[in-house]
Parts: structure tokens; sequence; C-alpha cells
């Protein structure tokens, strides 16, 4: 299977690390031009040009930013004539730990559930028109496998808000078949991506870190490029007839 997205656009939202960083690779590698945004330095995570037949620009943007997203929309689309690809990535527990729900302020719940849920929308929304315009286009939501059960992290609003993403991702996969464009989530199992995630790794303590790979059929954690390849096949050509579909990336059968 070769999968190519020469003369393609990507807009990847939580581009600056882990697996942000590992989706903007992956399509930059395979001709794509990327557009690389995050609310933290993207420099750093992009700065060195490897060698690839694409390209990657970097911009700072919050996904909770209406005008902001639709800023960075209207340039990629008026410097490169369309976006092909939307792959929101950002998202995650914003620092926060599992806390009883009776001491969990509104702020830390909104904290979680607008970038996750409420910046996937306004993501989607921004690049929508030009999509239907074009007569076609991705878009992936990177959620987890806490939307498909329990949370590992304990964490209410994070496993609430990768529950809703999978309900967004349905919806508007029925409402924007009939344009071409496909909607699809990718629900990755733990990765060490993160500060936040590297923390709950370290808290299981070796005991626990062993009981956690042993729980993994395929006996190790995953890595960025395990969901970025995952995401170039929701993204191409060969899933063109798949949409509102979430795909389980957990190294087991079942997530």
């Amino acid at each position: 299977m070769n999968i190519d997205f020469g003369g393609s656009t990507a807009l990847v939202t939580g581009a600056a690390r882990g697996i942000g960083r590992g989706i903007v690779e992956a399509f930059a590698s395979r001709g794509a031009h990327v557009f690389a945004t995050d609310v933290i330095d993207v420099v750093p995570a992009h700065g060195a040009q490897a060698e690839r037949p694409g390209s990657v620009t970097i911009r700072s943007m919050d996904v909770t930013d209406r005008q902001g997203v639709a800023d960075v929309v209207r340039e990629a689309e008026a410097r490169t004539g369309r976006i092909d690809v939307l792959v929101h990535v950002a998202g995650g527990v914003r620092g926060q730990a599992h806390r009883p729900i009776e001491t969990v302020r509104d702020e830390e719940w909104d904290a979680i559930s607008d970038v996750n849920v409420k910046g996937a929308f306004i993501a989607a929304r921004a690049v929508v028109p030009g999509m239907k315009a074009a007569g076609r286009g991705r878009i992936v939501v990177i959620a987890s496998r806490a939307g498909l059960g329990v949370s590992l992290t304990g964490i209410q609003a994070y496993a609430t808000a990768k529950a809703a993403q999978l309900g967004l991702v349905r919806q508007l996969g029925q409402e924007l078949g009939p344009f071409g464009i496909t909607v699809n989530a990718v629900a990755p199992g733990f990765l060490r991506t993160s500060p936040d995630y590297e923390r709950q790794w370290q808290s299981y303590g070796p005991a626990g870190q062993k009981a956690m790979i042993e729980r993994i059929a395929m006996r190790r954690l995953g890595e960025p490029s395990d969901i970025a390849h995952a995401v170039l096949f929701l993204a191409s050509g060969y899933a063109s007839w798949i949409t509102g579909q979430v795909l389980p990336v957990t190294g087991n059968p079942i997530a």
C-alpha cells in the first residue's frame, strides 16, 4: 500500500509534540504541505528540516479561539488552494489529575472540555466550507480509548470529552458524507507523549508499569508513529468509504 499526499494540504492541531508531531512528520514525509499548529512553541519540534518531499509551516493557534482558527485556515487556503485534511490532536488533560467530583471546579471541567470538544468543532467548522467547495475532504479526530470505556486518568471531564468527540465524529460523518467529506476518529491507548502522561506513567511505579504492559496483547506501549499510520490510512483514498467510525489503536484486540 503506497499512501502519498503529494500536492495535498493538511492542517494539524496540537502539533508541537508527541502524537501531533508524529502526524505532522508522517504527512510531510509523504509529500503534504502541513500547517502545524499549537498553543505552545512548535519550533523545537519541527525546526530542523529533515529530508522530506513535503513541507511544514508552523503557526501558533488556540483551537478554542474561533477567529484565530479562521485566520490560519484562511492563510492555508490562500497559499495552497485548499485544506484537504484536518487532524485535530489538541486536547489532553490540561495538567490535571483525578480528584473527587465534589472538588472539581467549573473552570477545570471547562478547560478540558473546551480544547477537546469545542476545539474539534471550531476546527471542523472552519475547514468544511473549503472542503465542500472542493467536493472532498478528510477530517480525523484523535480521541482516546477513554472515550470507549473508563479513563485510566480518572478525570471525569476527560472521559466525557473523549466520548463526546466520538458523538461529534458520527454526526459530522452523516452530515458531510454527501459532500465527499469523511470524518473519523482514532482512539489511541496509553502513550508516554506528554508531561501529563509521563507523570501518570511514573505514578504506577515499576510493578504497575510492568502490569500495564502485560495487559497489552502486543506487550509494548504505543508510539506516535502507530497513531500517525492509522491517521494516514483514514486520510487516504483507501478509506474513501469509511466515515463516522472510530479506529482503536491500542495494541489489543479490544479497546
